[in-house]
């Protein structure tokens, strides 16, 4: 099958099943995309970390720049991207019309109370996903301890202060340049 029929079918399904945001549909990408070949682990850990400092959407970003790592060419991010949107498009405009017209429905609002905690269980797991060796360093202890230290203090900076969090991501990667 070709690349673009893969890369649109694949990003059909992870549009149409992606609920909570980019963040919630992590796993479903890495375990769709790595899967397949597409990219190593490594390098869907490196397209993460690009997609959250870029603008926009992280699920967005993320299917723009691995469409394009994929085939090599702008075609493949914007077939990626326009897979990725479409199920979501169109589901949000049959929805709203439903639930515009259905509001006060105990149906409804049942569903809602229900995908509340399913979406919030999707973010838990993305972080658990990005939990792994590619970011907490694979040579020893010491990288391990350093990683988890600028992760702890750049968490802390930014919850704590009112520093900004590009000023905090810029500094965490002085400091792992400097430090590794």
């Amino acid at each position: 099958m070709n690349i673009y029929l893969k890369l649109i079918w694949a990003y059909l399904k992870i549009g149409l099943f992606g609920f909570g945001g980019g963040y919630a549909m992590l796993s479903l990408v890495q375990n769709i995309i790595v899967e397949n070949g597409w990219l190593s682990s490594q390098m869907f850990t490196d397209i993460v970390a690009i997609s959250q400092m870029t603008p926009g959407p992280i699920g967005i970003n993320s299917a723009t720049y691995i469409g394009y790592v994929t085939t090599g060419n702008v075609w493949g991010s914007i077939i990626a991207t326009l897979a990725v949107v479409l199920p979501p498009y169109l589901l949000t405009l049959y929805a709203s019309h439903y639930i515009s017209r259905h509001s006060d429905s105990t149906i409804i609002k049942g569903a809602f109370m229900g995908l509340r905690p399913v979406v919030v269980g999707l973010i838990a797991s993305a972080a658990l996903l990005l939990m792994n060796k590619e970011n907490f360093g694979i040579s020893g202890s010491s990288d391990q301890l350093i990683s988890i230290i600028i992760c702890i203090a750049s968490f802390c900076t930014v919850y704590f202060t009112k520093i900004h969090p590009i000023i905090v991501i810029i500094a965490a990667g002085i400091a792992g340049f400097f430090l590794f």
